[in-house]
């Protein structure tokens, strides 16, 4: 065998071991964990936005009634076997009630199923009233339903472990299809938008602020006016679009260009009504949280909390029993002595409105007290009755004036 064969089979070796390893090599479901949770909620919220067009629109003689849907290859549903008011009324309810299972945690796998069926039978039941948002909201449905969505954060693993926030490990292929999926989203979505005429030109963020019938927040007309502008927004849509499609597989630029995504995707929802569709693409940003940072968050919360309100509580924020920086403790004193703290050098600060020097002894700061004396006529001292005299007695000329 040549040394080029070898090293062709070396570096097919490598990449099947690479392969093998991103879709398969077990770790913590933590992440996954926390894509059930966020898309449990988003079908809550999917399920509740339904209610309001339940019969006028989705019922069998609503807008579209059942002879008039369109025979679509494929499109099957539970609402294709019975198709009453009753039956979308209980299918609703068992949708509502299978999402929240499924954002605890509780029977996962069987509520991600019932979750997935329910919400394809509905967008299959008037396939006009529905846009790509809630396409995203089936594609994730499916790849829940498909994977081991309760092996981590749920009631299923608290049941299993005793722990609510535990996780175990099993290969990671379904966040990987929800990561390769946000990438084929942005990038097919560049692509079409580079085909027409509107995007490459820097037109249309001007057109799509001036749909009247879909705007949530008006733009002044400054705004949607200002050519410069809008040929700016226009083309940094586009490029946020392609950064998050390609870069997001870089781990040091993945937190800027989801940060990104997520900025341009507020502001979209601020001004325009389009559906759930952003609420959707985050979940999809969910899949890329590392799972040692999920498995971290309830004490990283608990910290932030506390944190706040040792700030919002009043009084003093770190009580403490140490003496201050210039109160030197003075031993062995009578409560009568008043002394002074002041430093060896000589400078003294003034307790109990008298000051007096202190002397360092014995590697202890000791005060010079001052003993009562007498002077008698040749200028010796005499001690006061009651008085002892130690070897800190002032004498001399320290001596004070007495009276005859």
């Amino acid at each position: 065998m040549t040394e080029s064969a070898h090293a062709a089979r070396l570096r097919l070796s490598t990449i099947g071991e690479w392969w093998q390893g991103f879709w398969f090599r077990p770790e913590p479901t933590y992440t996954l964990g926390l894509v059930r949770m966020g898309f449990g909620a988003l079908a809550v919220l999917w399920t509740l936005w339904l209610l309001p067009i339940l019969h006028d629109l989705l019922g069998p003689r609503g807008v579209l009634p059942d002879q008039h849907q369109p025979a679509i290859p494929g499109n099957w549903g539970v609402f294709e076997i019975v198709s009453s008011d009753q039956a979308i009324l209980i299918g609703w309810a068992v949708l509502l009630a299978s999402a929240i299972a499924l954002t605890l945690g509780w029977h996962s796998r069987v509520a991600a199923v019932l979750v997935f069926v329910l919400i394809l039978s509905f967008l299959h039941r008037d396939v006009w009233v529905f846009n790509a948002g809630d396409s995203v909201v089936r594609i994730i449905a499916l790849f829940v339903a498909l994977s081991p969505c309760g092996t981590a954060l749920s009631l299923d693993q608290r049941r299993r472990t005793g722990s609510f926030w535990s996780a175990q490990s099993r290969p990671p292929w379904p966040l990987r299809l929800m990561q390769v999926q946000l990438s084929i989203i942005y990038l097919s979505s560049v692509l079409i938008k580079l085909t027409g005429q509107s995007w490459p030109q820097g037109t249309a963020v001007s057109y799509a602020l001036r749909l009247v019938d879909m705007q949530r927040l008006p733009s002044p007309d400054w705004l949607t006016t200002n050519a410069l502008l809008m040929n700016v927004a226009t083309w940094a849509a586009l490029a946020t679009e392609l950064a998050i499609g390609v870069l997001v597989w870089n781990k040091r630029l993945r937190p800027w260009v989801l940060a990104a995504g997520a900025a341009m995707h507020l502001m979209i929802d601020i001004g325009i009504i389009i559906g759930i569709f952003s609420y959707a693409m985050f979940v999809l940003y969910l899949a890329w949280v590392p799972p040692d940072t999920v498995k971290r968050l309830p004490n990283n919360l608990k910290h932030a909390a506390t944190k706040l309100l040792a700030r919002l509580r009043p009084g003093p924020r770190h009580p403490t029993t140490d003496a201050p920086p210039d109160r030197v403790e003075v031993p062995g004193l009578r409560p009568d002595e008043q002394v002074s703290t002041s430093a060896s050098s000589g400078t003294a600060d003034a307790v109990n409105g008298r000051t007096h020097p202190v002397e360092e002894v014995d590697g202890h700061l000791r005060a010079r007290t001052r003993v009562p004396t007498t002077a008698g006529n040749n200028g010796d001292i005499a001690r006061a009755p009651g008085k002892r005299q130690g070897r800190h007695a002032v004498v001399g000329s320290h001596a004070r004036p007495g009276t005859r």
